[in-house]
């Protein structure tokens, strides 16, 4: 009991010296009568409700320039390319054209002419003509024998490499070989 006595006198000295602080914080004493009728005849003019008012407050200011990094998805900066992957298809006809390319095509989209001729011409001999004649998105048959593409063509065009193909008449197809849908379609004239 007697311990208890001393564990609740202690609990009480320590809050009381924890409160002191906070206890000698008081508002600063009332100034002498003649400011405080200062005060408040001051709070009851014009400036002194809105706040001072300086004059060059209502002096007409030029409104900026907007310096927006982009304009309409292309930068704005000097030299900068306009006609970029970034610019929405509504102001880019090319970006409105690449937007109706499945993903899987993507891989040949950015081929040169040249590659896109060597591709062709690589599988124009090769075998596997079928009469299948199918486009970009189409899911070729299972029926269908695919043949890989040759390791010569995958060395000068590396985007080609693991992908299947089919001589469809005058054309040359590139398949996606998991799902075998057409990525890619070449003509061989």
């Amino acid at each position: 009991m007697l311990m208890h006595k001393h564990l609740i006198c202690a609990s009480a000295l320590l809050f009381a010296l924890g409160c002191a602080p906070l206890c000698a914080q008081q508002s600063p004493a009332p100034g002498s009568p003649d400011q405080q009728k200062q005060l408040e005849n001051w709070q009851h003019t014009e400036s002194g409700k809105m706040g001072k008012e300086e004059p060059s407050s209502q002096a007409e200011t030029p409104k900026p320039q907007p310096t927006s990094a982009f304009a309409n998805g292309a930068l704005t900066a000097a030299g900068a390319p306009t006609d970029v992957d970034t610019v929405p298809a509504k102001f880019s006809e090319r970006n409105a054209r690449d937007d109706q390319i499945i993903t899987l095509a993507y891989t040949f989209k950015n081929l040169s002419d040249q590659e896109r001729r060597e591709v062709a011409q690589a599988i124009k001999g090769e075998p596997g003509t079928t009469a299948f004649n199918g486009d970009v998105g189409t899911v070729v048959p299972f029926a269908t024998e695919l043949r890989l593409v040759p390791d010569a063509l995958a060395t000068r065009v590396p985007q080609t490499k693991g992908f299947q193909y089919l001589n469809a008449g005058n054309r040359v197809l590139l398949i996606s070989p998991p799902t075998r849908i057409v990525v890619g379609v070449f003509p061989t004239s």
